[in-house]
């Protein structure tokens, strides 16, 4: 457990409490939840049972839940999981409404961070509505950066957010999109 400023603390979570929490407030925490396209609703029952078999294949990957708590309230709680050998997915997170805009937001990312980079994830990412700003610029000023946008038949337009723990990784990348010229490092790893 960590004690986090006005006395609301952050801590591990197992399955079941993430699913208690997700039960009770996740619909709340995310208003146009009512406007997401729940797509397994248009399969059919043969379509349903070979996603469920599929998923059988997946084996069992790293999966990390957090929750933020002032008592035994729940004010905030962020999931992810494994999605590789070296990525990770941040799938999940809010902070509710009551608790919001007390820095909560930021040590999620915080504290996740420092559980999956040590772990050696090389790539941490996540994705949001283009609109999200509570949520992107935290996660910029933490050292995310935009590597992607996406239309989503479930949730719209999209921009995703990766951390690259390696610095030579992100050195690579910000001269593949052209934030920086090419020095010695990044000219040896792409052979130029």
């Amino acid at each position: 457990m960590k004690q986090l400023a006005h006395g609301y603390t952050l801590r591990v979570l197992d399955a079941e409490e993430n699913q208690a929490i997700w039960a009770q407030h996740g619909e709340a925490a995310f208003k146009d939840a009512a406007q997401v396209f729940r797509y397994r609703d248009a399969l059919s029952p043969d379509d349903l049972a070979r996603i469920q078999a599929l998923g059988t294949r997946m084996g069992e990957p790293f999966e990390l839940r957090l929750g933020v708590f002032l008592g035994n309230e729940v004010a905030g709680w962020s999931r992810g999981v494994q999605e590789s050998a070296d990525t990770y997915y941040m799938v999940n997170s809010a902070v509710l409404p009551a608790h919001q805009r007390k820095g909560l937001y930021k040590a999620l990312i915080a504290a996740s961070l420092e559980i999956l980079v040590p772990l050696g994830f090389q790539r941490i990412y996540s994705r949001h509505t283009a609109t999200n700003n509570a949520v992107i610029i935290p996660k910029l000023q933490a050292g995310f950066v935009i590597t992607a946008l996406e239309a989503s038949d479930r949730f719209g337009t999209l921009v995703q957010l990766t951390y690259f723990p390696n610095a030579a990784r992100r050195k690579v990348l910000d001269y593949r999109v052209g934030l920086a010229r090419p020095d010695d490092e990044v000219r040896g790893y792409l052979g130029l």
